[in-house]
Order: structure tokens, then C-alpha cells, then sequence
């Protein structure tokens, strides 16, 4: 899954700056705002942690992951779904200029691979269980993401269109006629609406990883001993 995604980021990628190339636009800032989408972010956080834990599970194949894997796990668990639901229901109907996607790629980005962090959530083998204070890890990068992108959308000029700004997202831009209500105010409800979907997904996952994280050794002993004493 991680090659699958690192294939879909790169072949999207180039087809971007070829276009850019093409029309004389800036390539450097294409190539930021390219890495500048939450999508694109997430596939790629999601790649090098799947990657690692791949590797890991080859390696120590009885082990149970580690701390710090369990919470990228569960980060990247929570920020694919949210890529998922956003897109399918916010986005895919947009209209874009034909050639500018790699059909199969954005399938991948938005479709399978959070299909596949979703399912690996319920079926993925040596769980471990969090704490739930490891819900500031998963929160974090939004937070961050969302402030980068309302600053960073005044100070670049979109090097498609020429207008003195960009957002990855139309439900983010300040200028989109459409918002309601109009102006930063409809787009802090969709930053509202959107954190809250990440709380509660971060929270499942959570809840879900704790749910299935195997039960330490010495618990199955003692209930073990507990039922051979009760039997004798």
C-alpha cells in the first residue's frame, strides 16, 4: 500500500509540473502549493509510516508496535479516513480542467488508500493500546496544517488564475462567492465541522486500537490460573 501510494503521489506530481512547465508558470510554487494539500500530506505521512511498520512487522513478526508507531498508526489512520469522507462528499463532484488528474492516482489518494487504513484499523494484527491523551499527537498536525494554509493563502498568488492568493480547497478560501455564510465566517464552519469530524474520528480510532490491542501476558496467566483453580 505504501508503494501504491508513493506511485499515486509521484505520478500526479509529475503530471502537475508538466503542466506548469507547459503554460510558463512558477514550478517552484506549484510544486509547494502541490505539497501544500491536506490529500497529499496525509498519503504521504501514511506511506512512511505504513512503510514502517511494514518493515517492522518483516523483522519482528511476534512483536507488538511500539509506542511511537502506534500513535503515527493511529494519526495517519485518522487523517486518510477524514481524506475520504471530504473528498467523496465535499470535493468529487468539482469539475476540473480535463488532464490536470491522474484518474487512477486520485482513486488511489482518496479512495483506496483510506480504504485500506480504515480496514487495517479493524483487521491489522498487534495492535497496541493508547492512552487517550495521544489525542493531542493526532490533533496536532491539523491544527497546524489549517493555520499554514489560512497565512499562506494570502501571501501566494495562484499561478493559475493570477488572483493575489491561494487555498487548496475551495471551502477555505475567503473569496469563494459561494460560502455561506460569506467570507472567513463560512469558512470557520467548515473548520469547525471538519475538526469535529476529526475528533471523533481520532477518538474511535483510538477507542477501536484499545478495543483490540492484545491483553498483556501476565492478565491471560492470571485468568488462566484463575479457571484452573475455580476447576479444581
Amino acid at each position: 500500500m505504501a508503494a501504491a501510494v508513493v506511485a499515486a503521489v509521484v505520478s500526479q506530481l509529475a503530471l502537475t509540473v508538466d503542466i506548469a512547465l507547459d503554460a510558463g508558470r512558477d514550478v517552484t510554487t506549484t510544486v509547494a502549493n502541490f505539497f501544500s494539500f491536506f490529500t497529499i500530506l496525509s498519503n504521504v505521512s501514511a506511506a512512511i509510516v505504513l512503510a514502517i511498520a511494514g518493515v517492522r512487522g518483516l523483522r519482528r513478526p511476534d512483536g507488538t508496535d511500539g509506542t511511537g508507531l502506534a500513535v503515527a498508526l493511529a494519526s495517519v489512520t485518522t487523517y486518510m479516513v477524514i481524506t475520504g469522507i471530504v473528498y467523496n462528499l465535499l470535493l468529487r463532484g468539482i469539475e476540473l480542467a480535463p488532464g490536470t488528474t491522474v484518474p487512477w492516482s486520485n482513486e488511489v489518494l482518496h479512495v483506496v488508500a483510506p480504504l485500506f487504513l480504515a480496514l487495517d484499523l479493524f483487521l491489522g494484527p498487534r495492535r497496541r493500546a493508547l492512552v487517550w491523551r495521544a489525542m493531542w499527537a493526532i490533533v496536532a498536525f491539523p491544527i497546524v496544517w489549517v493555520v499554514y494554509t489560512m497565512v499562506r493563502g494570502t501571501l501566494v498568488t495562484n499561478p493559475v488564475t493570477g488572483d493575489p492568493f491561494w487555498y487548496p480547497y475551495p471551502f477555505l478560501n475567503p473569496n469563494n462567492p459561494a460560502l455561506q455564510p460569506p467570507g472567513y465566517a463560512g469558512v470557520a464552519v467548515y473548520v469547525v465541522g471538519i475538526a469535529v469530524g476529526i475528533l471523533f474520528v481520532g477518538a474511535a480510532v483510538v477507542f477501536l486500537g484499545r478495543r483490540r490491542a492484545q491483553r498483556p501476558a501476565g492478565a491471560s496467566d492470571s485468568s488462566a490460573s484463575s479457571s484452573g483453580s475455580s476447576a479444581g
